[in-house]
Parts: structure tokens; sequence; C-alpha cells
């Protein structure tokens, strides 16, 4: 008859059992997240170094979709447009976001809850909605034509979506709209957390109201606005839907983004590869410039 384990060895398995189980529930999150991140990116990445239309064989091409992508006039355009949205979508919004954010921490007044409510409502309504308004707004014969020849300005009307020179100012202005309000409310949120001693500090130094915003509310909002840069100019960086359902990259390329570039690539012109190596570019800028703010922010 076989001699039973001790004790001790019977009260330690279930331990080991319980231990191995943890384990387990803590790999598949990690599990979960290489099945739908990492894997595509590893095949993206693969995809990049062949010639293929998606369909048929594909043939090994080294380098050539990313010289492709950085010599192209056409493709290489798109990094200029980019550099006019990141205006739009990123600095103006965060400079108009702190104004805001300055003038309303220093007048405080009943209702401003609803205020910043109403500036932040563009973050709660989706792309294609948005992108669609504001096709009706800038139509011909849309309420901006409407409002200007109602002030005698006939002049100045134009079909702004499919003229050359204002199709991406106009684009870059719905981006404005879009980001206004989530920078001014993460900078007041940001102002909010700031010592009063500091502000007072300042007055009795005899700091008028620019000279405070500078010394103590900019230095405070340090964290604030590398979220925010981050933000805005990787979303500008992606711009897709908002160009896609306005302008589909026209008139002509005046308004091609490197995403909408993607698009088209990869089903338009079926080039998997190339549109495998501008979705690579994209995502290693997107994540040098999250590093460099992120790194810049945290000096002191």
């Amino acid at each position: 008859m076989p001699t039973p384990p001790p004790v001790a060895m019977r009260r330690r398995a279930p331990r080991r059992r319980t231990r191995w189980i943890g384990l387990g529930f803590a790999a598949l999150p990690l599990g979960i997240y290489a099945l739908v991140v990492l894997v595509p990116l590893v095949q993206s990445i693969q995809y990049s170094f062949f010639a293929w239309d998606g369909v048929g064989p594909s043939k090994w091409v080294g380098l050539k979709n990313y010289v492709t992508f950085l010599n192209d006039p056409v493709l290489r355009s798109t990094f200029s447009h980019v550099l006019v949205l990141i205006c739009f979508f990123s600095l103006l919004p965060i400079a108009l976001g702190l104004l805001s954010a300055a003038l309303l921490m220093r007048a405080k007044q009943p209702g401003m809850a609803v205020f910043r409510w109403i500036f932040f409502l563009p973050q709660v309504m989706t792309s294609v909605v948005i992108a669609l308004v504001f096709k009706r707004i800038y139509a011909p014969d849309g309420p901006l034509n409407e409002a200007l020849r109602a002030l005698g300005l006939d002049a100045l009307t134009r079909t702004w979506l499919g003229d050359f020179t204002w199709a991406l100012p106009s684009l870059g202005l719905i981006g404005t709209w879009v980001t206004f309000g989530f920078c001014m409310v993460l900078f007041i949120a940001g102002a909010s957390s700031i010592p009063t001693e500091l502000y007072e500090a300042a007055r009795v130094d005899g700091a008028g109201p620019v000279r405070e915003f500078f010394a103590v509310t900019l230095p405070g909002l340090r964290g604030q606005l590398a979220v925010a840069l981050t933000l805005t100019i990787t979303a500008s960086l992606r711009t897709f839907d908002l160009v896609w359902i306005t302008t589909h990259g026209g008139p002509g390329t005046s308004t091609l983004t490197p995403a909408v570039a993607l698009y088209k690539a990869a089903f338009q012109n079926p080039q998997v590869g190339l549109a495998a190596a501008i979705g690579v570019v994209m995502g290693v800028l997107c994540l040098v410039i999250a590093i460099v703010i992120t790194r810049v922010s945290e000096r002191d």
C-alpha cells in the first residue's frame, strides 16, 4: 500500500495551483494585446518589404517601398500638408486653450461649467458627423457663403473645399474647432491644481496678469501641455476620416495626407507593400514625437 504524502506537501499543492492560475489570468491581457496589436504590427513591417497587390504572389523588393514614399513628389507633399494641419490641429488650439483657461481662471462667473461643456462638445461627436456638417457649411450655397453675401462680401465667397488654396486651411479650421475645447478643459483642470500661494507670491512681487501667466500658470501646466501636444500632433498625422469625407484628398492632391495616401495605396491602387511602408513610417514618426515631447516635459 503506497505511503501518503506528508501533510506539508499536501498543503503546498493548492497554493502552487492557485499561483499558476493567477499567472494565467495575468498573461491573458498580454496575449490578447499581442494578438490584436503586435502580430498585425509585425505583419505590416513584413509586408512593407514586398511588392504585393493583396491577391497574387508577392515579390521581395527590400526598401523600395520606403524609397518610393520618400521620393515620390505626390507622397512627399503629404508631409507639407501635415505641417499645415499641425498648426491648425495643435498649435492654434493650444494657444487658444491657454488664453481661454487664463481668462476663465481669473474671472470665475456662474455658468462656466456650461461654457466648458459647449466647447468640449466636439470631442464627444463622431468625426463623420463633424465632417458632414462642415461639408454643408463650406458648400457653395452653404451658410458661410450666404452670410458673406448677406454682408455684401460677395467677392470673398468661394467653393472652400474645392479651392486649391483654401481647401487645406478650411480643413484645418475644422480641426481647430474640434481640439480647442479639449485643450481648454485640460488646461483649466491643470490650472485648478496650481497652489494659490504661488499666485499670491507673484502678486506680492508686483507681477501683472501677463507676467503671472508666464511665471506661474505656464510652468504649472507643463504636464498638460505635453499631453495636449502629443495627442493633437498625432491626431493631425493620423487624419483620415475628416479629409476623406470632405475632399477625398482633393482638389487634385492639395489636401492629401499620409493616411489618405495609405488608404488609396491599399484599396484603390492595390499596392499593399507601399501602404504598409507608409503606415510604418507614420507609426515610427508618431512614436518619436511622443518620446521627444515626454523627455522635454520631464526636464527640470
